[in-house]
């Protein structure tokens, strides 16, 4: 894969693991995560695995095509359940929502716990995935956000130990983010402001009867505004 450009999301989610052991590529696809950790000799090998016949057979061929069958094997598993503990070093999920990421982590527990580090990148809910980490005894030690065609993505690292936010707003945006004063989470925070103020604006032109339902949701849209207008202030951005 060296003369294939790789996508930001993909770089940042290979520089975020570290272990340099055997990583687990849960929902691996075509493995080109894992094949590009092994070519640059970032991890020993690794395990690539997927639930779906198809997306692993796909997988098995461009590792082969890569000259990598001895160090990366592929695997039939629903999430991490066909995984051993201490079989990986890194447990790796990407392109997920986060309440099916959590779910792949708390059902293969005793497998969690034993790696040396998770690096996850959840589509979606991330806070979900946020509370599980510091729930379970891990403590998110980097995390990223980039902007990748448009669309914004968060990288997470974390190894054991242990950590809680004070904060449900950093559960929300990234604790590490607004600590180190990401600027792409600042982007992506006034894209969002902005995004509620019109939706906001759309309610102050309504003429009718508010609905207990909408006045519901105006509140929830405010609380959020605000929140968002105080983690800007913070990041003095």
């Amino acid at each position: 894969m060296s003369n294939i450009k790789i996508p930001e999301r993909l770089e940042c989610i290979i520089s975020n693991v570290q272990s340099g052991g055997i990583v687990a590529d849960i929902g691996c696809d075509h493995a080109f995560t894992s094949i590009c950790l092994v070519e640059r000799k970032l991890v020993e090998g690794a395990v690539a695995m997927d639930i779906n016949k198809e997306p692993l057979k796909r997988a098995k061929q461009h590792i082969e095509e890569a000259g990598l069958a001895h160090c990366i094997t592929t695997r039939l598993s629903d999430g991490a359940k066909e995984l051993a503990e201490n079989e990986a070093d890194t447990i790796l999920i990407s392109g997920m929502g986060g309440a099916l990421v959590t779910k792949i982590l708390e059902e293969s527990l005793g497998v969690t716990k034993s790696a040396k580090e998770l690096v996850l990148s959840p589509q979606s809910e991330i806070y979900l995935v946020r509370h599980f980490l510091h729930g379970n005894g891990f403590k998110i030690v980097h995390e990223d956000m980039v902007k990748d065609n448009g669309k914004f993505y968060v990288v997470i690292r974390a190894v054991p130990g242990k950590e809680q936010y004070n904060d449900e707003a950093f559960y929300i945006y990234g604790g590490y983010l607004i600590k180190h004063k990401n600027p792409v989470l600042a982007e992506f925070l006034v894209k969002e402001q902005k995004r509620i103020k019109s939706v906001l604006d759309g309610f102050g032109q309504q003429v009718d009867n508010k609905s207990m339902a909408q006045e519901e949701r105006k509140s929830t849209l405010l609380k959020e505004y605000n929140m968002i207008k105080g983690i800007l202030f913070k990041i003095n951005f």
